[in-house]
């Protein structure tokens, strides 16, 4: 009668005797791993596949010794689970066993050695010995969780990643490919969460890393990256180690990890750059901040070589992550550090951009303030000059915005130029507006310090009060002009009401009888050379303008047109003032001229901002006219092909500079690129990643999952709170915008999106109040919302999944809630 082997005998016997698997979990056990007990049934114990009787008695009382009651009956060749060949899963595994049919279950076990899938593996892999199995009995782990966890991805081949994957209960389905299970990845080798499964999880966080942790020590332990098997226990916080074996598939080559953290956000940007955004205008933008803020840096009086060294921060203020636009926080943050008062301005700075989260500490640990003194108050000096001087800045700003950009009228003539004139137009533009971005640039900066400063001092001496006060004055404008839009709508709507039959030709779409129309023909061709820019998208040059695509404008002034306008009603600052600081004259004059000038400042931001787009505008018909001239030599298939081109791209072609001739394979390349991430789910709001921003597989799950910071909300709340941005109260119907150039808002229904633009006015004519998912208190849903008179909350958790179209709501634009009703 041929022995059984205990776990401890197991250490003394090799692999040709016990099998593979066996040696390994003794060599585990004896390394301190949690190691399920188990005892070996060697081959040599079965003759013509069957067990001695008298071995089976010993087979018993080694199943007492175990003590457990049910039991785990498995494979373990002598080549099983070894470098080359790990036989996965070609063997037959019975689980929870009882002690009397361990000798039955281990026959069929050593029998399916001469199975058909075992005799294929053995071919496919070119092995010709028949080696027959030997058997482990193993004591069953109780588990409430189970899975397998990968040391490296056997799929992609990557080492600086761990693959954990688990079900509730036993793992044998997952293992066996029954069912798909719940996906983790960590990154190696600190640990960090880069993907996890959604909706409800076999495993907390806490759980799948402390599993990835153990595949990287057994991984040590052995020498290579390993494949593991785990449970955990349903009576102890225990995991348990029930298997480990090299993972055979071709690993890449070990790299040298990246410890450098970037932070992505896109909490405000995507107010200008919303959905995927095309090549040329991601290049174009990353030009135009370059310039723009190089320029700024000079004006403050930052020496020439502090701005040299940070040149790449400079050049790397935005990034396109899957197709979408976010800020590099990071260069932010590194910059703003050079001007005075870092540490207020860096909060000022973040209410500015909405950016929900401070940069993490790992991050900011390497971002220290400059220390001369002598710096800081040269550019205090030279701060406080350009704010003494600001209207005249503003002036000379407004005079060559005018003498740059020709009339709108002229703008068709583009396309009757040459290329080299084209590039010429573009090299004009950028020399005379983006090199020279003064006014804009030094009204941001002093918009941030006034509006953070005047928020803050608000605050402090009146509390709640103070807050609702300050929103009121700084986003009631009345003077704003990125309201202007949506007035000229109302009373376009009125003149439609008014005109029999007007309506009916407004809904046909038929653009040459709309402008035709007696009295509003007239007034749409007015608005459209005023506002033909301000579009869903305005930024992005490839979004054709309102002129070009006028359908939108049509729809909001058919909606508006069965809706009376009203007139906003006005907050009376002077009258809360008084109330608020109710013998305090001293506070309440210095609170009323800290206000008018933050007040001035956000006014003077959304005004520039759209000298701003009508720049943006007039660049996008150069490139359109490049783009035909392109095509009509061929370099393109079609003109709008020049949007999936790099600024410097365009320019080489035009200029000389061009590396190569073969345009139309870049431009096949990301078209393909951009119906790949356009299928892909929308990156989350602030994405945390080591190494390249272009690899998913790197980047940081933050703490509360995708989505930022509502992980734990709950579908069936009544109410969820936001950031108050003024309008009153009111109560009607919701609707979803997903698409705004292609659903409209009716009258009086409250518009919910994730985010807005400045080429949403259309909807916001038309709505009772706005609820946005994301967005700040200078964010333009925010300020036209309130210049119109309406109720507007935005930063709501998850606020489109969380509301539906049809949903009657109440929302209180003061108190920053939102609320369903029966």
């Amino acid at each position: 009668m041929t022995a059984l082997f205990t776990s401890q005998d197991a250490l003394e016997s090799s692999a040709q005797v016990i099998g593979g698997k066996a040696r390994v979990l003794a060599d585990l056990a004896k390394e301190g791993y949690k190691v399920p007990p188990f005892f070996v049934i060697p081959s040599a114990s079965f003759e013509n596949g069957q067990i001695a009787e008298a071995q089976k008695s010993a087979i018993q009382k080694a199943c007492d010794t175990l003590g457990a009651t049910r039991l785990a009956v498995r494979s373990s060749a002598s080549s099983e689970d070894g470098h080359a060949e790990s036989h996965a899963g070609q063997f037959l595994t019975f689980l929870d066993v009882a002690a009397a049919d361990v000798p039955s279950r281990a026959e069929a076990v050593f029998a399916s050695g001469l199975g058909d899938s075992v005799a294929a593996y053995r071919a496919a892999q070119g092995i010709s010995d028949v080696n027959m199995p030997s058997v482990i009995v193993q004591a069953m782990v109780d588990a409430r969780a189970a899975g397998v966890a990968f040391a490296a991805d056997p799929v992609t081949g990557r080492r600086d990643q761990i693959v954990v994957s688990a079900t509730e209960g036993l793992g044998d389905a997952l293992v066996s490919g029954e069912v798909s299970g719940e996906t983790w990845r960590f990154s190696r080798p600190l640990l960090e969460t880069l993907e996890r499964p959604g909706g409800d999880s076999a495993l907390t966080e806490e759980d799948a890393r402390a599993i990835a942790d153990l595949c990287i020590s057994v991984t040590e332990t052995k020498g290579q990256p390993q494949d593991i098997e785990w449970a955990f226990s349903a009576e102890t916080p225990e995991s348990f180690l029930l298997q480990a074996r090299p993972i055979t598939t071709r690993l890449l080559p070990a790299g040298v990890a990246e410890d450098r953290l970037l932070v992505f956000d896109n909490s405000n940007i995507v107010e200008s750059y919303p959905g995927l955004v095309s090549p040329l205008t991601y290049s174009f933008a990353v030009a135009a901040y370059a310039r723009v803020y190089t320029s700024f840096l000079a004006l403050i009086g930052t020496g020439p070589e502090v701005i040299k060294a940070h040149a790449t921060d400079l050049g790397n203020m935005l990034a396109r992550i899957d197709g979408r636009m976010y800020y590099n926080l990071g260069s932010w943050y590194r910059l703003l550090s050079l001007l005075p008062f870092f540490s207020s301005n860096r909060q000022h700075m973040e209410t500015m951009m909405g950016v929900a989260e401070p940069l993490p500490d790992e991050v900011m640990a390497g971002i220290a303030p400059s220390k001369s003194r002598i710096a800081a108050a040269k550019m205090v000096a030279r701060l406080a000059f350009a704010a003494f001087r600001l209207n005249a800045i503003k002036k000379g700003f407004m005079k060559r915005v005018v003498e740059t950009v020709p009339p709108r009228e002229t703008w068709h003539e583009l396309e009757d130029r040459p290329l080299s004139e084209l590039a010429g137009e573009y090299r004009r533009v950028e020399h005379a507006l983006l090199d020279d971005w003064d006014a804009p640039i030094v009204n941001d900066f002093l918009c941030m310090m006034a509006f953070g400063g005047s928020r803050s001092l608000l605050q402090r001496w009146a509390g709640e009060p103070g807050l609702a006060l300050h929103n009121d004055v700084m986003i009631g404008q009345g003077d704003i002009v990125s309201a202007e839009p949506a007035r000229l709508i109302r009373q376009i709507g009125e003149r439609v009401r008014e005109t029999p039959g007007a309506a009916d030709v407004l809904a046909s779409g038929d653009a040459q009888a709309v402008f035709a129309l007696p009295g509003i023909g007239n007034l749409l061709k007015d608005y459209l050379n005023r506002f033909g820019d301000r579009r869903i998208g305005e930024l992005k040059l490839e979004e054709p303008t309102l002129d070009e695509a006028p359908m939108p404008l049509f729809r909001a002034v058919s909606a508006s047109a069965s809706r009376p306008g009203a007139d906003p009603e006005r907050i009376e600052p002077d009258a809360v003032l008084k109330d608020l600081f109710r013998g305090q004259t001293l506070r309440r004059v210095l609170a009323r001229l800290i206000l008018s000038y933050a007040k001035a400042r956000v006014r003077d931001r959304e005004n520039l901002r759209f000298e701003r787009t009508r720049i943006f505008g007039y660049a996008r018909r150069v490139f359109c006219a490049i783009g035909k001239s392109l095509t009509a030599t061929g370099h393109l298939n079609e003109p709008d092909d020049v949007f999936f081109l790099t600024l410097e791209e365009v320019l080489a072609t035009v200029e000389g500079s061009a590396l190569n001739a073969g345009l139309k394979g870049l431009v096949a390349l990301r078209r393909t690129e951009q119906e790949e991430a356009a299928d892909l789910p929308e990156p989350a709001e602030r994405i945390l990643v080591r190494g390249s921003a272009f690899d998913r597989a790197k980047r940081m799950a933050t703490a509360s999952g995708p989505g930022k910071g509502h992980a734990t909300l709950d579908p069936n709340d009544i109410q969820r709170r936001g950031t108050a941005c003024g309008g009153g109260r009111v109560k009607g119907i919701a609707r979803v915008i997903r698409d705004p150039a292609e659903e409209q808002v009716q009258p009086g229904e409250i518009l919910v999106a994730r985010h807005t633009d400045p080429g949403w006015i259309s909807h916001f004519a038309n709505a009772a109040a706005v609820i946005g998912e994301r967005g700040s208190v200078l964010s333009h849903s925010a300020i036209v919302s309130r210049e119109l008179g309406i109720p507007c909350v935005v930063a709501v958790p998850e606020a489109c999944g969380w509301i539906a179209t049809g949903d009657r709501l109440e929302v209180d634009g003061s108190a920053g809630w939102v609320k369903k009703l029966s």
